[in-house]
């Protein structure tokens, strides 16, 4: 029977100096910007999904080392889509790697809270990144999930 599809995201936080900075890839399909990420491959964890991503996608190496959220695509402000989706964010610690571009992604930048480009909404939204920033600030926080 039909089940959800799982998309990962890796939140990836730099931090020069006290101000943290978000990484976000352009994506080339809309331009847009957002969490390196992507559909969950079978035979690969969600953990190990995320650090795939983000290293395809960027070119750096993180960790996954908490999961973050685990959100319903449709109780969020997502466009719609096809497939019933659940969202998973992972906080990932960078360990190394060099900003590199990809076949999917047409650039690469860690952004401060008030410096987000335009979005890719079908992959993360505004409230998501502010979230995410939220959690940085407060570590000791729970998972979320709907």
């Amino acid at each position: 029977y039909a089940t959800p599809k799982v998309d990962v995201r890796g939140v990836v936080f730099d931090c020069p100096g006290s101000a943290p900075r978000i990484l976000l890839v352009k994506e080339r399909r809309d331009g847009r910007w957002t969490l390196p990420g992507g559909w969950a491959d079978v035979n690969d964890s969600p953990a190990e999904a995320t650090e795939r991503e983000v290293w395809e996608e960027s070119g750096y190496r993180a960790r996954a080392t908490k999961l973050l959220a685990c959100y319903d695509r449709h109780k969020h402000d997502h466009p719609p889509h096809a497939f019933h989706i659940y969202k998973l964010f992972f906080l990932c610690a960078l360990e190394g790697g060099v900003p590199t571009t990809s076949i999917e992604t047409a650039g690469v930048g860690f952004f401060g809270e008030h410096e987000i480009p335009p979005l890719s909404l079908p992959r993360v939204t505004p409230a998501q990144i502010a979230r995410f920033f939220e959690h940085y600030r407060h570590p000791e926080w729970a998972t979320e999930f709907d």
